[in-house]
């Protein structure tokens, strides 16, 4: 099992190293002057300013030579500060539990559905499950900012229910709806995914004998075809966490959600590249140790793959 942990860790490293170097280009070619920008639109910065404060954020240097500074900074845990002078970590440390909150919300939610309609759909085969093909790609088809303010003026205005935006009602409530909102785009990948494993090991010998034997329906659903079925729902919800954690972007903009993605969101039109790249670092790092876990629950469920 170590050996397999190992391997699977030193995979993980050309990942961080290759998704950090195109966040840090992409970052490197947005259009317009960061420190320009640090003015504001009606402002103006003296040339000798400019000139330091390039020379102190290194962006008087070529490109890779700012990368391998960042990495050097990264290794040593620095993750860079900002251009308002406020240290990238402190901006993490901030604004992360919102983000783990609201992916941590949006992920029960979807994985709980996902799998329960899954299930269903696979054993009620007939009206139910057309009814639930039908009803995830109706959700598919329906972009997710509409969702989120159709919400929002349904549950949040005209019912009063759950509050449409900031975290002043804390957790759970304040994260209801735009986890719900966040949860229905990765729920019909889940729920079909279910229903095709689940049909799978329906037709299965071991499941024919357990049958044969009397076993009851319930037993052989349990501990025969859903377990079974588990290998590549798990890996799909391990990854859809991670995506989870990472993609809140637009839903904390809509909602108002002081986390990471708001942060990125606001960074990017400030040109403040120290924070979206430190950010986006951080977010890389928890998908990569997200999928590391799910490769080794891969490994528990199926001894074959850690063996392989």
């Amino acid at each position: 099992m170590g050996a397999y942990v190992l391997r699977r860790t030193v995979m993980a490293i050309p990942v961080l190293l290759g998704t950090t170097f195109i966040i840090f280009m992409a970052v490197y070619a947005l259009p317009g002057d960061p420190i320009r920008a640090l003015a504001g639109p009606n402002q103006a910065i003296s040339p000798s300013v400019a000139q330091a404060l390039r020379e102190q954020f290194h962006l008087d240097e070529p490109l890779f030579v700012q990368y391998g500074l960042y990495l050097r900074g990264l290794l040593s845990g620095d993750l860079g500060t900002s251009f308002s002078g406020r240290p990238v970590a402190e901006i993490i440390a901030a604004g992360w539990p919102v983000t783990v909150q609201l992916g941590v919300t949006a992920w029960l939610m979807m994985a709980t559905a996902g799998v329960l309609l899954g299930v269903l759909a696979a054993v009620r085969r007939g009206s139910t499950d057309m009814v639930i093909l039908a009803g995830t790609t109706l959700i598919m088809g329906v972009p997710f900012f509409v969702v989120a303010y159709v919400a929002q003026i349904i549950f949040g205005v005209q019912l009063g229910w759950l509050p449409t935006s900031g975290t002043d009602a804390g957790w759970p409530l304040a994260y209801l709806m735009p986890g719900l909102v966040l949860a229905l785009y990765g729920l019909p990948e889940v729920a079909r995914l279910t229903r095709t494993s689940v049909l799978d090991s329906l037709g299965a010998e071991h499941v024919d004998t357990a049958v044969a034997k009397g076993l009851p329906r319930l037993a052989v659903l349990s501990r025969h075809v859903v377990r079974n079925s588990l290998i590549p729902v798990v890996s799909l919800l391990g990854v859809s966490l991670g995506y989870l954690l990472g993609g809140t972007v637009l839903i904390e903009g809509i909602f108002n959600l002081p986390g990471l993605g708001y942060q990125i969101y606001t960074a990017i039109p400030q040109h403040d590249g120290p924070v979206v790249v430190g950010i986006g670092t951080v977010l890389v790092i928890v998908f990569l140790l997200v999928n590391l876990l799910v490769d080794l629950l891969y490994g528990l469920l199926d001894p074959r793959i850690r063996l392989g």
